[in-house]
């Protein structure tokens, strides 16, 4: 993997990241796959909007449909049809959500698989082999995740055993992609700040934050994200993990983040939730029966904007569109995600022009004035 900085305009970065199946633009948004799929939209479809990278989960991929099928198809890229990069969570997110069926020790976490009960063992070694055999562009280290609130003497038993199994990720990753380092430490500086040094003692192509997003406030989280960014490598990718609303992503990329991903723009469009310029549009509401509007007058996205004939601006309406989330067909739910994906794809693009102008400051200020407005 190869990192350059293109520009910069205050703390903002704009790069690229060279990867096995392409180039990536940053800052970038990763539409997630958790399961080796956007729900309901294909690969093309995911490469016209926009999408550069996709993000699925080793520990779900590893669970259903297995290695083995996803082995003699020649990877995840085949499986899936994705001819771009990939990058794979650890599983160790996906385990924390489980911790009911789960019992962690210092080799790893053994716990019931949620599918079948079957008795199951993930531990670093074997994150990082799933991560191989899958062909991951990126891959994560196994980490544990906490939920918040915890005492600082849990959380740092947690960020120490994080930090083992960064080690053991690292020397068991035999392969020539990419893998980044994961900090932990929960709302703590201090247990930040460790984890941090701990990982660049280590040494990882990329560093991302964890463990964020589990129940804190907005204030904890970027109290956290001061602290640490200032500190991480400057001449490598920066990755907030789950994270956020677009609010979110323009202040995170203000303080130099480069890499997010979050079943946000995706679950909420499933829920007739949608992002404008102008504010968030709950399209279930009854006021949106008869509106005859796009989505959004501006928006170039397949469902605002699918085509043209002559003069006329062909769209799907708020009223059909209405229409079809309250019968729950799931068209509705299939064209409000190519919205709501190309909305956040479309704001890094800007972001990215704005930091290479070195106006984003303006970008920023002019975003947030316009969405505070309302739709």
């Amino acid at each position: 993997m190869k990192f350059i900085i293109e520009a910069t305009d205050g703390e903002s970065r704009a790069g690229l990241v060279y990867l096995k199946f392409g180039i990536v633009e940053t800052p970038i948004f990763m539409p997630v796959g958790t399961h080796g799929a956007v729900k309901g939209i294909d690969s093309l479809e995911l490469e016209k909007i926009g999408a550069q990278i996709l993000l699925s989960n080793t520990f779900h991929l590893w669970l259903r449909p297995g290695l083995a099928t996803i082995h003699q198809l020649n990877g995840l890229h085949t499986f899936m049809n994705w001819r771009r990069p990939i990058l794979t969570d650890s599983g160790g997110f996906q385990v924390w959500s489980l911790k009911d069926l789960s019992q962690v020790d210092e080799d790893g976490v053994h716990f019931r698989s949620p599918i079948n009960g079957d008795r199951l063992f993930l531990s670093p070694e074997k994150s990082m082999k799933i991560q191989i055999a899958l062909g991951s562009d990126i891959a994560m280290t196994f980490d544990e995740c906490t939920s918040w609130p915890i005492s600082h003497s849990l959380a740092e038993k947690s960020m120490e055993l994080s930090l083992r199994w960064a080690r053991k990720s690292r020397d068991s990753f035999e392969s020539d992609s990419a893998l980044f380092g994961i900090l932990q430490g929960s709302m703590y500086d201090d247990l930040r700040l460790r984890s941090l040094e701990g990982l660049e003692n280590i040494g990882f192509d990329g560093y991302a934050i964890g463990g964020l997003s589990v129940g804190e406030s907005k204030e904890d989280m970027f109290r956290i994200l001061r602290k640490c960014m200032p500190k991480m490598p400057k001449k490598s990718p920066r990755y907030l993990m789950g994270v956020g609303t677009p609010e979110d992503l323009l202040n995170s990329v203000t303080l130099g983040v480069d890499m997010f991903d979050c079943v946000m723009p995706a679950r909420n469009a499933r829920n007739g939730y949608l992002f404008t310029k102008f504010g968030d549009l709950k399209l279930r509401n009854r006021r949106f029966k008869d509106d005859n509007r796009p989505i959004d007058e501006t928006c170039l996205c397949p469902t605002c904007c699918p085509s043209n004939h002559g003069e006329k601006k062909i769209f799907y309406s708020r009223s059909y569109l209405h229409h079809l989330q309250k019968i729950n067909e799931m068209l509705g739910a299939i064209l409000a995600t190519k919205h709501n994906l190309w909305f956040y794809l479309n704001l890094m693009r800007e972001i990215r022009e704005a930091i290479k102008q070195k106006k984003f400051e303006e970008f920023k200020r002019n975003f947030l004035l316009n969405r505070s407005r309302g739709v």
